[in-house]
């Protein structure tokens, strides 16, 4: 007649080959993840082409100009992608920043209490792009357009 521990051993065996087999299951999983890790390159990376990004030095050039009589508070977008706020500026205003490729142009007018009229104008290299005018007391309005394509003289290739 058995005893009560020949079952147990059985157990004891089947878990055993049921842990192995876990183990080699997770040594490959962990094999494939490490491969993907390893291996990043795409396609055109391996036959030599490196992806065309823009470098954070490539810029467009950018004039914002506002016009009207008396003062305004004017928001732009300016170098390194940056919010440039000019506070009570004596109109007309006239700017030319380096904006960041893929960063869209924007120039922002605010009037003040005593109101007015104001109007923004927006060139991309020297093309204008928009024209919007605010009036009144403590009128607003907004010019803005978007950024060029990426020329290809301006990418790594």
């Amino acid at each position: 007649m058995p005893t009560p521990e020949e079952p147990k051993r059985r157990i004891d065996r089947s878990d055993r080959g049921g842990v192995a087999v876990a183990a080699v299951l997770l040594l490959v999983c962990g094999a494939f993840v490490t491969y993907g890790f390893l291996n990043t390159e795409t396609e055109g990376e391996a036959a030599g082409q490196r992806a065309a990004t823009p470098t954070a030095e490539a810029t467009y050039e950018v004039t914002y100009e506002v016009l009207g009589e008396g003062a305004a508070d004017v928001t732009y977008r300016g170098a390194g992608d940056e919010a440039h706020v000019v506070t009570r500026v004596g109109l007309p205003w006239r700017k030319t920043v380096s904006v960041p490729l893929g960063a869209s142009p924007i120039v922002d007018v605010t009037l003040g209490e005593k109101g007015g009229t104001a109007s923004c104008t927006l060139a991309v290299r020297g093309k204008h792009v928009q024209r919007a005018t605010a009036t009144g007391a403590f009128g607003r309005t907004t010019c803005g357009g978007e950024a060029p394509a990426t020329e290809a003289s301006a990418v790594p290739q």
